[in-house]
């Protein structure tokens, strides 16, 4: 209530000031009907005041912050890449025995629309994930995770990405694989269904990955094309691809 208490002292102090005026005015011009007109005609355009507050100017405020809050979202899903989801693909398609089908129609260029976009999207949708576990030294994906915890965890703690959820689902399906691998007691000595179970595990993940990863490719590609420019030169799907320009 007192934090309310400067709001309600200022009310009152504008309607005892609205009273004082309309009396001064009042005394002055002895003129009631003028008085009025205007009053009923200040009290009528308040409804219509009300409607381009509530509706129009109100609904500018929340596109305006919904594309900010989306801003700041891309930007942690940047760093994420940066940070763990690039080195992740590298390593996960690297043991996919089926990505020779599409390695090459990953290759994204700065010709591409929103429509080859879109359309390479509907391609992974029927793409066989497959993850030859044997392939994957499981014991430095664990290390690797351990060094990258503290930034996940903060990561993932942050409120912004609840309105994120492809991207959550994402971190969701990482931190399974790191809880799997940090309760198992030696990773070097796993049974066959133990590591079939953790290959199940990866190829989520390594699918949420994909598709985050092409759409943010494509945020990048219409917003910000010098960050799209290093992202092509880093591409995980590329063998060739290297950061230096040639």
């Amino acid at each position: 209530m007192k934090k309310n208490s400067w709001q309600i002292s200022l009310g009152v102090i504008l309607i005892i000031s609205s009273v004082i005026m309309y009396l001064i005015h009042y005394v002055i011009f002895r003129d009631p009907h003028h008085i009025f007109i205007y009053l009923i005609g200040d009290i009528a355009f308040v409804f219509i005041e009300v409607l381009m507050v509530t509706l129009v100017i109100h609904s500018l405020l929340n596109i305006r912050e919904k594309r900010e809050r989306l801003e700041k979202l891309n930007m942690l899903i940047g760093v994420f890449f940066s940070e763990v989801g690039t080195r992740l693909l590298v390593l996960f398609s690297d043991s996919d025995p089926n990505l020779e089908k599409i390695k090459q129609r990953l290759i994204i260029t700065s010709d591409w629309s929103d429509k080859e976009f879109k359309h390479m999207n509907n391609q992974l949708r029927e793409y066989e994930y497959k993850i030859n576990i044997d392939m994957i030294n499981l014991e430095d994906l664990y290390d690797f995770f351990m060094v990258k915890n503290d930034f996940l965890v903060r990561l993932l703690e942050n409120p912004n990405l609840l309105e994120h959820e492809s991207f959550t689902e994402v971190l969701r399906a990482v931190f399974h694989i790191v809880e799997e691998l940090e309760h198992r007691k030696n990773i070097k000595q796993l049974s066959k269904n133990d590591r079939n179970h953790i290959a199940v595990d990866i190829m989520r993940s390594y699918n949420l990955l994909v598709f985050e990863w092409l759409s943010y490719m494509n945020y990048l590609k219409n917003n910000y094309p010098y960050l799209f420019s290093l992202a092509m030169r880093r591409n995980p799907f590329d063998e060739n691809a290297v950061a230096e320009i040639k």
